[in-house]
């Protein structure tokens, strides 16, 4: 019972940071290489020591290594006025990962609207020659 309990908080420390985290480039942060970047997820580490941020971007792929190195830039600056916002024993060093999740997404929702498409297109060739 004690693991479920250590577990949601957890969650509930990462889901505080990912909110922090989002808030802090979003007004804070200066550096016009991070653009517009959203906090996908946070996972904290067993002992509280690190943080893999997730990010997505609107900057597109080709800005990727200019965000990612601007974000890391800014770890040192996040991580102390994060430690400012949250009472934790240590606050956790930041790892952040490019989240690839949502532009899978939308290359799978692609597919799927192709995939329709061409069933479609062969569903009406068949019915026209019967």
């Amino acid at each position: 019972m004690t693991a479920n309990k250590s577990f949601s908080r957890r969650d509930r420390v990462s889901e505080q940071i990912r909110r922090e985290l989002a808030d802090l480039i979003r007004t804070e942060l200066k550096d016009p290489r991070v653009g517009l970047v959203s906090i996908t997820s946070v996972e904290v580490s067993a002992d509280y020591a690190h943080a893999k941020v997730f990010f997505s971007s609107m900057s597109g792929r080709e800005h990727l290594d200019s965000v990612l190195t601007g974000l890391q830039k800014a770890s040192g600056f996040l991580r102390r006025e994060l430690g400012k916002r949250i009472t934790i024993h240590s606050t956790p060093q930041l790892h952040f990962v490019f989240d690839e999740s949502l532009e899978r997404g939308a290359d799978l929702s692609k597919l799927i609207q192709e995939a329709v498409s061409i069933s479609r297109a062969s569903d009406s060739t068949d019915s026209t020659e019967d």
